[in-house]
């Protein structure tokens, strides 16, 4: 299986919440190849719940990613006071798997709380796994709202294909 979806099976076995966002998350709206965006890494965003990320960190490990703060190791033991002082920061924790596989665990979604984009989230099925996605136009705001070089150009080079999509998918 592929290391993302063994990811995102885990993560469904602990009951963690999450939704695919960013340029990985566009993707699921693509209905041709020629529309699919390139990207490094991929992002979940999961809600200010430190219970909730202690079982996202779960199952990181049960899918066997290593987690890391930066250029840290990501501290033990990974109990509850550690995720309540990641939540406080917000801080950003990456999960990694051999191969080169890194997806960001992330805390924050530009210009968005967590709760509105769950409760208006669309769910994918990629082979036998269900997949949390923010909509398409929350992922395009947020984009715009971060104001980061990367974001500003991805929204540039792809702006007529995200015009397309926008207009057939998200409703």
């Amino acid at each position: 299986m592929d290391p993302f979806l063994e990811l995102l099976r885990a993560l469904k076995a602990t009951d963690a919440r999450f939704l695919v966002i960013g340029v990985w998350g566009a993707n699921y709206y693509a209905h041709a190849g020629s529309v699919v965006f390139e990207t490094r890494d991929r992002d979940l965003f999961l809600p200010p719940d430190p219970a909730n990320l202690v079982k996202a960190w779960d199952a990181c490990l049960v899918a066997r990613f290593s987690l890391w703060a930066g250029e840290e190791p990501l501290d033990q033991p990974r109990d509850l006071w550690l995720a309540e002082r990641v939540v406080e920061r917000r801080a950003l924790v990456r999960a990694t798997r051999e191969g080169g596989l890194e997806v960001d665990l992330s805390l924050v979604m530009a210009g968005f709380e967590f709760e509105t984009i769950w409760t208006e989230r669309r769910v994918f099925q990629v082979e036998g796994v269900e997949v949390p996605v923010a909509r398409l136009s929350h992922i395009v705001a947020s984009k715009a709202a971060a104001g980061r070089q990367k974001d500003r150009l991805f929204l540039a080079t792809h702006e007529e294909a995200l015009r397309q999509l926008l207009g057939k998918v998200d409703f």
